[in-house]
């Protein structure tokens, strides 16, 4: 993965934003927060916004706008005037990011027989509510060495397309 001068990290939701600021302000990534626009991760998804708030600041340099995001199809189209300064780079978390906490608990054979969705088996079999949450996540996962260890299972069990980058990528 080639990263540009200027970078923008971009997550779906809560839970992929506190992931994210875990690992940044931890040094685990290939990044860091100060090479980031605003010197924070974003949460804009749709691509003219971005545009309208970012990419009007006049760049002397190509962008990267890395996003983290658990569908694979979620389109994010730059205008013509801007395709050739950012380059887009899509981070899938599919099916979706419970599943680092399904593989920090140890839990991943009872949910691939539980045939639940990951969200469906954290709130049932984990009793585990309020995943999505960005404190929840920031206070679970503050144990970078586990989390690091959810995300390098999650590779090891997850089907990646081959060229799909996932968050093992990002890490050092």
């Amino acid at each position: 993965m080639e990263l540009s001068k200027y970078k923008a990290c971009i997550c779906e939701g809560a839970a992929e934003s506190a992931i994210i600021d875990i690992l940044l302000d931890n040094d685990l990534l290939i990044f860091s927060r100060e090479e980031l626009l605003e010197e924070s991760v974003l949460r804009c998804r749709n691509a003219k916004t971005f545009e309208e708030r970012y990419l009007r600041k006049g760049f002397d340099d190509k962008i990267s706008v890395i996003r983290i995001l658990d569908s694979r199809g979620e389109q994010f189209r730059l205008s013509k005037a801007y395709t050739h300064k950012v380059s887009v780079i899509n981070v899938v978390t599919a099916p979706e990011i419970e599943m680092l906490i399904i593989h920090r608990e140890g839990a991943y054979e009872k949910f691939k027989r539980s045939g639940k969705k990951p969200s469906d088996f954290c709130k049932a079999d984990l009793k585990m509510h309020n995943v999505k949450s960005y404190d929840f996540d920031l206070e679970y996962f503050n144990d970078t060495a586990k989390l690091v260890k959810a995300i390098k299972e999650y590779k090891r069990n997850a089907n990646i397309p081959k060229g799909e980058y996932s968050l093992i990528d990002l890490l050092k």
